[in-house]
Order: C-alpha cells, then structure tokens, then sequence
C-alpha cells in the first residue's frame, strides 16, 4: 500500500495521535537510526525517509519474501520514502526543502559526512533554528574513537556486554539480534523527544549526540560502580544469576525448556518448596540472595531434577499454583499462538502492496489516551518521490508568485 505524501491514512485515527503535527525527516540507514525513527512515526509523527538511489543497504539485509526485503517493512513502517543523492546539487536543495518544515532529523552517517556534504548541523540549523537534529554513531560525535566504523556488534563488545554473557568455560557471547542498535534507537528516540520538549521552552532545537557503546554501557546496571567499589568484575554465568538462585533454564520431561527466576526471598522459599526442600528455608545461607548464589550448584540440582521428571505443562501449572515465576521457552510460533499474546496483540497484520499483508510485532508500548497504529508497511524504494518533487515544485510556484 502506498501513502501518499501529505495524506494520512484514517485522518481522524492519525489527527488524535500523541505526535501528530511532528514532522521528521530520516536520512539513517539500517538499524539504530530507522528504528528511532520508527518508534515515532508509530504514534503519528510524519516520517520522510530519504534514501540515496540505491537505497539503504537494509533493503538488501537479512530475509525476504519473493525479493522483498522483511525487516526493511517493519523498521520503516508508517514511514513515507523518497529518494535523493545528497552529493547532487539539486536534490541537496530539495533536501533542504524538507529540512526546513521538519522538527527533527534523525542521521547515522559516521561524523564528518553531513559536513563534508555541506549539511552538517550549522547548515541545517540555519535554515531550520527550531531542528532538533540527532545523530547516531557508534562512539559519539568526538573522542579518539569518533571516527572509526561500527555497529551494535562492536558496542556489544566493548560495552562489556560480549564479556559477562556466555557460560564460565566458554567464549564471550554476543547477541543473536542487534541488540545495541534497538537500545540506541531507543535512545535516539528519547532524545529527540526531550529536545523537543526543551524547544517549547527555548525556542532553540539542537544537536542530540547518541552512541551505541553508551547506550549498552548505560543498559548494564551498576557494573561500572561495582568494580570502582569493590574492583569486582562480571563473570560469564551462562543463564545463571550473579545476584540470585534459582535462575537458570531447565529442560523437562517432554524435551522443551523453562525458565525460573526466584529474585525474591518469597519466591525462592517457594520454589524450593515445591520441589521438595522446604527444609533449606531455614539454613541461613539461604535468607540472602548472595547465600544461595554459593549453593547454586545444590539448586540447581533439585529445581532441575523435579523439572526433568515432568512435562512443560505440569511444570508450569505447578509452579503457577505455587505462586512462583516461571516462563516456557518459547520459539516464534509459541509467541503467536499464545492466549496472552493474543489477546494483547503483540503482533499486528497490516496491508501492503507488495506483500498483501504483513504481520509484525505491534506497537511496542500502551498509551491509553493517545496510543500508537502500525498503518503501514516500509513502502518500496522511491515510491514517494514524484509526490514530494510535485509538492516542492507547487511550494515554488506559490512563493515565486506572491
């Protein structure tokens, strides 16, 4: 399906959304900056995807259905696509055409690029005083690292992410998903919310810098305060916990796993009772969190021994009726036929031109006045261009004019 610029699908639905009347213009490529952008355009701010010619490389990354690019339609979704080669003299005009109606853009180039294309921030603040313009790169816009490349994976890395996941014996392990990027799209923004909240005040936009390693840095809790206290460092504990037991998956009778989490002194008290050692409560190294992560071997042991004797199922029915927290692991298939999930509709279907239909994962927070619409898919390379190069052309003629 193809939005036409300027058009809003169900006017009255989008006129009530909490960012309606926001514009942004996404100039990203990829992950980080896109899903950024995604998030916004998802609760009704106006997104203009410019992409070079050859289009963003996410067009051509990870799976697709009969030549159709799957994670490009839901990283871009609600968003309306053109195309312009920065380089050119022409399209630099047109970009600054948009630019300044926009309230923010959001770009992931590394720094240096804009500018040596002249539309670096000064430019772009010049023609737009009120742009609030975030720049996602994977060290930030200075330091020693500023210049070099890099993706999630690398702030994964060396973030300390990489090197506290994994079992003892193991490797380092990194993500299976780019997890760096989503939290610095997260980020990102958040960001750019925040700085448009501060022009309500100022008048001014300005220039949200925001770095992937920061980002996973400031995700891992107090790991950085632990080691200047105490100079402890994190330890790989494959899917244990360094501040709690039991937490751990458990394969059951059936061959499917679970997982079971006892943060909380209740909770642990009864799960080891449901398995069959409610006399441990009363051992003192059991009343902390730090005293049962010494005996997580013995744990371990008899919450994986009573699971293994008994299907998913049951494991799950009898720790719900115990009060205690445990989960299935689930594949992709589970997380769809789940009656929770369901009802909750975590995945939408939406239409879509070239697919028919696509089902994604749906709006991924609740507003309850003013939520958020998955409207569309990412729509195809250029598909909007003509209409935004007939709406600059009219721009043109009416102040040429008066």
């Amino acid at each position: 399906m193809v939005i036409p610029l300027g058009e809003r699908q169900d006017d009255s639905v989008c006129a009530r959304m909490p960012l309606a009347g926001v514009t942004v213009v996404d100039v990203s490529t990829l992950f980080a900056g896109p899903y950024a952008a995604q998030l916004l355009a998802d609760f009704g701010a106006e997104v203009t995807k410019v992409e070079h010619p050859s289009g963003d490389p996410l067009r051509r990354f990870g799976q697709s259905h009969d030549g159709v690019p799957l994670l490009w339609k839901v990283l871009n979704r609600n968003k309306k696509c053109v195309t312009l080669d920065l380089k050119r003299a022409e399209d630099k005009d047109r970009f600054l055409a948009v630019v300044r109606d926009a309230d923010v853009l959001i770009e992931n180039f590394r720094p240096g690029t804009l500018e040596r294309w002249g539309l670096g921030p000064d430019v772009l603040r010049e023609v737009n005083p009120a742009l609030v313009v975030t720049r996602v790169t994977a060290f930030g816009q200075d330091g020693p690292y500023a210049d070099r490349p890099g993706f999630g994976t690398i702030a994964e890395a060396m973030s300390g992410l990489a090197s506290m996941s994994g079992e003892p014996d193991g490797a380092p392990l990194l993500p299976s998903f780019p997890l760096g990027d989503a939290l610095a799209g997260l980020h990102a923004a958040l960001a750019s919310m925040i700085a448009l909240h501060a022009r309500g005040r100022t008048g001014r936009g300005q220039i949200a810098d925001v770095a992937i390693t920061e980002a996973v840095i400031g995700a891992l809790g107090a790991q950085i305060t632990g080691y200047d206290t105490a100079r402890a460092k994190p330890v790989r504990v494959g899917n244990g916990s360094t501040n709690n037991a039991p937490r751990n998956v458990y394969r059951c009778a059936d061959g499917t796993w679970v997982a079971v989490s006892a943060p909380a002194q209740s909770v642990a008290e009864r799960v080891i009772t449901l398995v069959g050692r409610p006399d441990l409560v009363d051992e003192p190294w059991f009343a902390t969190g730090a005293g049962r992560v010494r005996y997580r071997a013995l744990i371990d042991g008899l919450v994986g021994g009573w699971i293994a004797d008994r299907d998913r199922d049951e494991v799950v029915a009898a720790f719900e009726r115990a009060d205690a927290a445990v989960a299935p692991i689930y594949e992709v298939d589970d997380v769809l036929d789940d009656p929770h999930f369901r009802a909750r509709e975590v995945a939408v279907r939406v239409p879509d031109g070239e697919l028919g239909t696509v089902l994604m994962q749906n709006v991924p927070f609740r507003l309850s006045e003013t939520p958020g619409r998955v409207r569309w898919a990412g729509p195809p390379l250029g598909a909007h261009t003509d209409e935004l190069l007939a709406r600059l052309s009219a721009e043109r003629g009416t102040t040429s004019g008066t």
